[in-house]
């Protein structure tokens, strides 16, 4: 080792102490990787020959029945996420940020589309919905747009992190770490002087990135670690610029946690799997029965004495006489099938009303509404109280999305020095705009006094409003024929606009404020078209 590597701030001691943290955080996250594991080893599993392992009845070598009620449960709520996917909008704090707030709002959603985010929500839906825990990672990558550099937003499984044992809020943790397993030829072409590091058995090389808070200078930042083994790759403590300043400017892990059904004690939370599980295996081991029962009922079989019957062409369909040395009516005798009693299917149906009860997956959130309810209003209250699982779920989906805009708010800020081009797609018909931004109005802005003098600086802050993308076919519908309703009233005649203006001032729908603004404002200004 060099001198200059001896004396660096972040060497060999600083790594062996976060090793050794490392490992406090695996052995706590023991039982908890255990449930991940066996989760997503159970949703494969069931669905494939090698299900039958996984129930008691496999012994035997028959057959096994596998239902997909848990299947339709998790794929019904993936649905419900989807409709509702969120879109951001940037509110100001002080009047003077209002022009930089419109700007964000036409900018963000192209940063989304720049990283397939509706993919990435998909995929985070679907690890949230199983597991109980969908993770967003929201960092800078400086390889981006040829060495320019843009936010990349991507999807962690939440075996890929650990953390301090106990805590809730991710961002408490003292350390966190994050396990990637590299490829070793990428490994050798991003680090070619670490390139005969030893690989491990399934030829990759497990690195790790650590990310932890030091103060300096009186200021807490963000510190980072990356290394494989016992070899320091990268460490922002041995850069001076960026120990001073820290990793990102944000001072945040840049992980966001969407937790489905809380666990006390740990930012993950638990899915749909670890809730619906023993019903679904229930359901399985009886649908396996029935059948099996069914199979014996519809195939006969028979008692036969060894002299007296052929069995060979008694077994063979195809031959027309059965040879027999003795036609006594004991020489073959029918065995006696029962079929199951009309309890056990009540017992099924029970157990499939538990697991649709249970879940929220009920059939008028699955769209079979009963028969005799026509009427627009009733469906949608169906539909509406049926849904209160999905709208709770999406609800902290969307808490969770705004966790993911401020940080690339704050990564904007931090790394926009040069005008990017962005394209604006307008409504419909309209021609789409190219615009240049840069994060020059969005950072710390040098205040004075009426004389003059310097009084520090303000950070213009925004605030985070998540609008829902409602796809739901029935809910366009029923939007068409309010406004529809909304025209027959009058509502959309100038001559009251005032009354028009009060109604809607205490109602409470999607798309209330562009009629609101199309109706203009309610001291008498014209009526936009």
């Amino acid at each position: 080792m060099t001198e200059q590597k001896q004396t660096q701030p972040f060497g060999a001691a600083q790594l062996d102490a976060l090793r050794r943290t490392m490992e406090e955080y695996r052995r706590a996250r023991r039982e908890d990787m255990a449930r991940l594991e066996e989760q997503e080893q159970w949703w494969r599993l069931r669905n494939t020959d090698r299900q039958a392992q996984t129930y008691a009845l496999a012994a035997d070598g028959g057959h096994h029945s596998a239902s997909a009620w848990l299947h339709n449960v998790i794929v019904s709520k993936h649905a419900d996420a989807m409709d509702a996917y969120p879109i951001p909008h940037i509110l100001p704090r002080e009047e003077d940020d209002a022009a930089e707030a419109a700007r964000l709002c036409e900018i963000l959603p192209r940063v989304l589309e720049m990283n397939s985010f509706e993919q990435v929500f998909s995929d985070v839906t679907w690890q949230k919905l199983k597991t109980g825990t969908g993770i967003y990672r929201v960092t800078w990558d400086a390889r981006k747009l040829g060495g320019l550099g843009d936010i990349a937003i991507t999807r962690i499984p939440p075996t890929a992190l650990l953390w301090q044992p106990g805590i809730c809020d991710i961002q408490k943790s003292a350390v966190l770490f994050h396990v990637e397993s590299v490829p070793r030829a990428e490994f050798a072409a991003a680090y070619p002087a670490h390139a005969d590091l030893p690989a491990e058995a399934d030829g990759t090389v497990t690195v790790t990135e650590a990310y932890y808070r030091k103060e300096v200078e009186g200021r807490r930042t963000l510190q980072y670690c990356r290394f494989a083994r016992d070899v320091i790759l990268c460490a922002t403590e041995n850069d001076p610029e960026l120990c001073r300043r820290g990793l990102y400017d944000h001072g945040k892990y840049p992980f966001v946690f969407d937790p489905l059904f809380p666990l006390e004690g740990s930012p993950c939370g638990y899915g749909y799997i670890d809730l619906c599980r023993g019903p679904q295996t229930e359901l399985d081991l009886l649908k396996t029965a029935f059948v099996r029962n069914a199979l014996v009922g519809a195939m006969p079989r028979y008692f036969a004495r060894g002299e007296g019957v052929n069995e060979e062409e008694l077994l063979d369909l195809t031959r027309p006489l059965v040879h027999v040395s003795n036609a006594s009516e004991d020489a073959l005798r029918p065995i006696v099938h029962n079929p199951l009693p009309a309890a056990y299917i009540d017992l099924y149906d029970r157990t499939v009303k538990e697991l649709r009860e249970t879940s929220g997956n009920t059939e008028a959130g699955t769209g079979n509404i009963s028969q005799g309810v026509t009427a627009a209003s009733a469906i949608n209250a169906l539909r509406e109280a049926s849904g209160k699982g999905s709208r709770d779920s999406n609800a902290s989906a969307r808490r969770a999305f705004c966790g993911v805009v401020e940080l690339c708010i704050e990564l904007i800020r931090q790394f926009y020095t040069l005008p990017r081009r962005f394209r604006l797609d307008g409504g419909e018909g309209e021609v789409p705009r190219f615009v240049r931004y840069s994060a020059d109005g969005i950072r710390p802005i040098p205040q004075t006094d009426g004389e003059g003098r310097a009084l520090g600086y303000r950070l213009p802050v925004f605030d985070i409003h998540i609008k829902a993308r409602h796809r739901d076919s029935y809910s366009a519908a029923t939007q068409n024929a309010l406004a529809t309703e909304l025209f027959r009233l009058g509502f959309f005649d100038p001559a009251r606009r005032r009354e028009a203006l009060a109604a809607l001032s205490v109602m409470d729908f999607e798309g209330k404020e562009l009629i609101a603004a199309r109706l203009g404002a309610e001291d008498g200004g014209e009526v936009r078209p």
